[in-house]
């Protein structure tokens, strides 16, 4: 069936799917304090082979169709999907005995720490290059070695991963009224709960010439991994260039790590597509060719979807526009969530947790308010609301049956100026390379 399955979707990419290799200039950098305009721009990025820092606004692009170098339509092959099994599981649920495969868990009921990324950087060299973007990316990002050696420390540390939907239930009384619950979860004896997630995981077009991968595919052996260029303009596939494979691989490695098959929540936006293929719509709308194109992306990102799903990812709202929260009517939030649920809800599936853009608090304070905007949220389904703060803070709201949430941020900034607050995880002077950065300083000797 795996195999009738596979050659159907051959099929439909046979006759369906453009790659581009095509290089684009450089557009307007998108940091945590900018604003998004309406662009078209060129896709960029092969078929796949099997098949916050974002901006305010509502940044919008079209699909112009994707060509390989010689401009010639390119159809690539589309190996099979290695399912290797893969067991998910839950941490809220004790294992018959207390042991699994050898190992005691006990219950836990402190606090679970929750660090969260941006899309880290493959070639340093290209991204801090002195351009007007250099700083911003020093502030937001760390580079893909950075961030392996994040993974090793936390490892080394005893924390564990979990997702972020196991950590909280949502509840029922009698009289119907809703209330979330923090679960004890079983973890392994000694060890600590850790949740990842990363944000703006859409492969926004002004990255793509500052040192970030294109896209996610999937490789010759049916894997997860990275397509972009390297600094010399040749392509580049690689699982230790991005983030996503990067966990991939470390999890492998190390299985420990994620003893209930968990990795991270992915929060998307979707004004420029997801994962680097462009399923987005225009406030200006399409012409029949974009909308071709459109769905032949859409077409192309399922798969990669499903092959997430499968190994442990799960997804979350950033919002379709990279919208504040704190400021933005109830009525212009509703046409944005609108938006987000057509066109990454709907590929994606359903999801509970939403992460603020710019870590924006709806109706300006959510933990002590609950406000028009948060309301619209909340009936919408989402239940798990997380910002940016300095701990990992977590309330539920009683008064809504939701949870507000603060993450830590490593990143450029932090790993400058915050060293002491996060010796938990790893010390940034064993981290951070100030080799390739720019010279910024830093606030320890």
């Amino acid at each position: 069936m795996k195999k009738i399955i596979c050659l159907l979707l051959a099929l439909i990419m046979l006759m369906s799917v453009f790659t581009g290799c095509g290089r684009k200039k450089d557009k307007a950098d998108k940091n945590e304090e900018t604003e998004t305009t309406d662009t078209n721009e060129e896709v960029i990025g092969p078929v796949p082979q099997n098949t916050d820092p974002g901006t305010d606004g509502e940044g919008d692009q079209s699909e112009q169709g994707e060509q390989g170098e010689d401009g010639e339509d390119f159809y690539g092959p589309m190996p099979e999907i290695t399912e290797e099994p893969y067991e998910i599981l839950n941490p809220a649920v004790m294992p018959e005995g207390g042991t699994r495969d050898g190992v005691n868990y006990v219950p836990w009921d402190g606090i679970v720490e929750h660090l969260f990324f941006h899309m880290v950087i493959a070639y340093p060299e290209m991204a801090f290059d002195g351009d007007f973007k250099t700083n911003d990316f020093d502030d937001w990002m760390v580079t893909a070695g950075e961030f392996k050696k994040i993974l090793n420390s936390v490892y080394e540390k005893g924390y564990v991963l979990v997702d972020i939907a196991d950590v909280w239930s949502e509840t029922t009384d009698e009289n119907g009224k809703h209330a979330m619950v923090k679960n004890t979860l079983y973890i392994p004896e000694g060890k600590k709960p850790l949740i990842f997630s990363y944000d703006d995981t859409n492969y926004y077009p002004e990255y793509l010439e500052n040192g970030f991968p294109y896209k996610l595919i999937i490789d010759d052996e049916g894997r997860i991994a990275s397509w972009g260029y390297d600094p010399d303009g040749n392509e580049v596939v690689s699982r230790d260039l991005d983030a996503i494979p990067i966990l991939d691989k470390f999890v492998e490695e190390h299985p420990d790590f994620s003893p209930f098959g968990a990795k991270a929540c992915l929060s998307l936006t979707g004004y420029e597509g997801i994962f680097g293929y462009r399923t987005q719509t225009t406030t200006q709308g399409l012409t029949a060719e974009e909308e071709a194109n459109r769905q032949r992306e859409r077409e192309a990102v399922r798969p990669i979807i499903a092959e997430l799903k499968r190994t442990g990812w799960t997804f979350g709202s950033h919002t379709w526009g990279h919208i504040r929260l704190d400021n933005r009517s109830a009525e212009k939030t509703a046409e944005d969530t609108k938006r987000w649920e057509d066109e990454v809800g709907d590929l994606v599936g359903p999801t509970n947790v939403l992460f603020y853009p710019h870590g924006s608090r709806p109706d300006g304070d959510d933990v002590y308010n609950t406000g028009e905007v948060f309301r619209h949220f909340y009936d919408h389904g989402f239940r798990i609301f997380c910002s940016v703060g300095i701990e990992s803070y977590s309330k539920i709201k009683d008064d809504i049956g939701a949870v507000i949430c603060d993450r830590l941020h490593p990143d450029g900034t932090t790993l400058r100026w915050s060293r002491d607050r996060y010796l938990q995880f790893y010390d940034a002077k064993d981290i951070i390379d100030l080799s390739v950065r720019p010279d910024l300083g830093v606030g320890w000797e």
